[in-house]
């Protein structure tokens, strides 16, 4: 039996204190995204939004979050990371309760961009504060634990959404937040010991600029392919915008001091392997609940509620994933755990696009759903790990910025992809039906030409799944071992 000594268990508590205030966090900002997800077509129909309007509901908070985490990450090492990350809570919690009584659709748009900035001061910290507070040897086990609860809000969200779409009103998807933002503030405040402030450098303000103006016209031409075209000024002007921009942000970032994108931080083949297969999780993984719901309450004609629960194989599987990920870490290396996990969401996405059909059997789905989950808790529980384990002490505030960004780009690019594929399949007419979820009450040649959106949708997930595999598999070095070896 071996001794522990009294230190090593002090900091062993509090790391466990730390990771039920972080995972306050990640459950407030999970269960504010799924419950959106599910109950988006009762907000649209409220506010009589069309199809760009409904889809820069959801957009807004992806690229504003995106944009804004390496920026949060760098001020959190200048100014205190306790500091910043309790300021995050407040600002989601007001955000959330003004989105409640919002008189028009913009004024939502408005306040889900503040909701975004609050989301990105929590989740770039939130990794850092855990791998601080944490023993080496035990991080994997506080990773799986925090990656856990985003399942649980996943969990919670879908079926909490379509309750209170079906019932409650659409503004108390928004009011839930309040009270769990108040008691995430308040614990955090009473937990959270004050960390290290690091040196005082420059924000790269120019480079935080462009990488947001890049960011946005992609996303704008990639959301509005489907339903304007390749041809549409929207999208050729959006997508002018990225083209210009992405040379001039490398020309930027190489002679900036501290720049926004340092790329030298991620030059070796582990890191950036690592980092790009968690890009394609994300781009895979990321419009799944949303893509699901949709399909049922669209294709189907489930009300939100039925919807809600129709999509919770896929929490319950990160759910069951996560926390045994994060146990067998003291024995498996994270590289194994990730390309295990990789497999897993691709076999889960691989079923989901040979049956893309309104007639297939709920189990088939589910069952593509549960793999789905539990290669997504198993992947990030295994990815995250590795990553945080091999950067540089010094660093760990923008670098995991940066690491979260990458991670986010994936998830707004998957939105955007998902809804613009499906709807693409629809003429312009139809496109309003889909997003207020009442295509499935017209004709069953218009479902028939939905679903074949919802074929093109799973299949490009798929193969981006398939490409994640192989990049975590890359990610090797010859010194990769298990924590609980060393």
């Amino acid at each position: 039996m071996v001794a522990v000594s009294p230190d090593y268990a002090s900091r062993l508590r509090y790391a466990w204190k730390v990771v039920s205030v972080t995972s306050l966090g990640l459950v407030l900002i999970g269960i504010a995204g799924s419950t959106l997800n599910v109950a988006l077509p009762t907000v649209v129909r409220h506010f009589r939004a069309g199809p760009f309007e409904s889809g820069w509901i959801l957009l807004a908070f992806l690229l504003v979050n995106t944009a804004s985490l390496v920026f949060f990450g760098r001020v959190a090492d200048l100014l205190g990371r306790r500091e910043i990350y309790l300021a995050g809570f407040a600002l989601f919690t007001v955000a959330s309760l003004l989105a409640g009584f919002s008189p028009n659709v913009w004024f939502l748009v408005a306040m889900r961009v503040v909701q975004a900035i609050g989301a990105a001061m929590i989740l770039a910290n939130g990794t850092v504060i855990i791998t601080d507070a944490f023993p080496p040897d035990r991080l994997s086990q506080g990773m799986g634990v925090y990656i856990g609860t985003l399942s649980v809000a996943q969990l919670a969200g879908p079926t909490l959404g379509g309750l209170i779409a079906d019932t409650a009103g659409w503004q108390w998807i928004f009011w839930v937040n309040v009270p769990a933002g108040v008691i995430a503030l308040v614990w955090g405040a009473v937990t959270l010991r004050k960390m290290p402030r690091g040196p005082r450098e420059p924000v790269d303000a120019l480079g935080n600029v462009l990488v947001f103006a890049a960011l946005s016209g992609v996303l704008l031409a990639l959301s509005e392919a489907g339903s304007r075209g390749l041809s549409s000024p929207v999208v050729l002007t959006g997508a002018a915008v990225f083209l210009v921009l992405a040379p001039l942000i490398v020309v930027v970032e190489r002679r900036a001091s501290h720049p926004v994108l340092n790329m030298g931080l991620f030059a070796g083949r582990m890191l950036a392997c690592a980092n790009l297969a968690s890009f394609c999780n994300a781009l895979a993984r990321s419009a799944l609940i949303l893509v699901v719901a949709l399909y049922f309450q669209s294709a189907r004609g489930l009300d939100a509620f039925t919807a809600g629960l129709s999509v919770l194989p896929v929490p319950v599987g990160m759910a069951l994933a996560s926390p045994i990920a994060g146990a067998l870490g003291r024995r498996m290396s994270p590289y194994a755990l990730s390309i295990g996990g990789s497999v897993f969401s691709a076999l889960g996405l691989g079923t989901l696009m040979l049956t893309a059909d309104p007639a297939t059997p709920y189990w088939i789905i589910g069952v593509g759903l549960f793999l789905a989950g539990c290669g997504s808790g198993t992947f990030l529980t295994g990815n995250t790990t590795q990553v945080m384990t091999a950067l540089p002490a010094g660093s760990l505030g923008v670098v995991n910025g940066f690491r979260v960004m990458i991670m986010n780009v994936g998830i707004v690019l998957s939105v955007g992809m998902s809804l613009s594929l499906i709807t693409s399949s629809v003429g312009p007419e139809l496109r309003d039906q889909v997003y207020a979820a009442t295509l499935a009450k017209l004709s069953p040649v218009a479902v028939d030409q939905l679903m074949s959106g919802f074929q093109r949708a799973y299949t490009v997930l798929f193969a981006v799944a398939l490409l994640g595999t192989l990049l975590a598999a890359l990610a090797r070095t010859p010194r990769t071992r298990s924590l609980g070896a060393e």
